[in-house]
């Protein structure tokens, strides 16, 4: 793990790679927690997390689907939606340094029940529909732009 000036370094001077989990539930209803630190502070956000460097893949989605979800999943039953980017004015270290991530986003079908969602990154977790996703203020742009990419896969 890095100490928090090296991390600091690293949000100044290069992009992230993080995984987002677009988690549906029974209904076809889309997690998304109210974010308690920025970037997208306050605004509603689909759980993930940066990869750490020489953490797999395999390794990082078990990871980040525990601390975000309570529950660890297999990358292998993901669905892979696309490759997005996200620019931040702001970041964890403040409103004078950006923020760049290139996002991983999968899907995955789950029962409400088989998670136990922790309050570490979220004040607080919403079941949102796809319409209510797209016309939601609150919901930050960058968890909107997986949606066309969702309408074409199997889940909904």
């Amino acid at each position: 793990m890095l100490d928090v000036e090296k991390f600091k370094n690293i949000v100044i001077s290069a992009p992230l790679f993080a995984i987002d989990l677009v988690v549906l539930n029974e209904f076809n209803k889309i997690l998304l927690g109210k974010r308690k630190n920025a970037p997208a502070k306050d605004y509603w956000f689909v759980p993930g997390g940066r990869i750490y460097k020489n953490e797999s893949i395999e390794y990082a989605v078990q990871r980040i689907s525990f601390t975000e979800l309570g529950i660890e999943l297999n990358y292998n039953d993901l669905e892979f939606l696309g490759l997005f980017e996200h620019f931040y004015n702001d970041s964890y270290f403040g409103p004078d340094i950006s923020t760049h991530y290139i996002n991983a986003t999968h899907s995955i079908k789950l029962k409400q029940s088989q998670m136990n969602l922790p309050n570490e990154q979220h004040e607080k977790f919403r079941w949102f529909s796809i319409d209510e996703i797209s016309n939601e203020m609150s919901v930050h742009r960058y968890s909107k732009v997986f949606l066309k990419n969702l309408e074409n896969k199997s889940l909904t």
